[in-house]
């Protein structure tokens, strides 16, 4: 069961936005090597706001994903490809639905 989540919210600089856009697709495979990331989703709201949401069966699974390779690669690049820092709020799962 998934107790806790992740919303990041990213503004992408003018011009970035297919380079975000294509980082944020490119994360799947790290998604999919972290076994505690229970859902994970990339997505974009407009031409330049894209967002992260991921949820974890606990603290620790959330913590692990903040110091993993996606949230690695993200820091590294987002003075380059985003307008401001991102935006990160941590959620507590109150109920899901997922396959399986």
């Amino acid at each position: 069961m998934t107790r806790t989540a992740l919303y990041v919210e990213l503004v992408a600089k003018p011009g970035c936005e297919a380079e975000v856009a294509d980082f944020l697709a490119g994360a799947r495979p790290l998604a999919d090597a972290e076994p505690q990331t229970i859902a994970w989703f990339a997505v974009r709201l407009d031409k330049e706001t894209f967002a992260i949401f991921d949820a974890f069966p606990d603290e620790a699974g959330r913590q692990a994903h903040l110091e993993g390779p996606i949230a690695q690669a993200l820091m590294a690049n987002a003075e380059r490809l985003l307008a401001r820092a991102p935006i990160i709020r941590r959620a507590d799962v109150l109920a899901d639905k997922l396959p399986g």
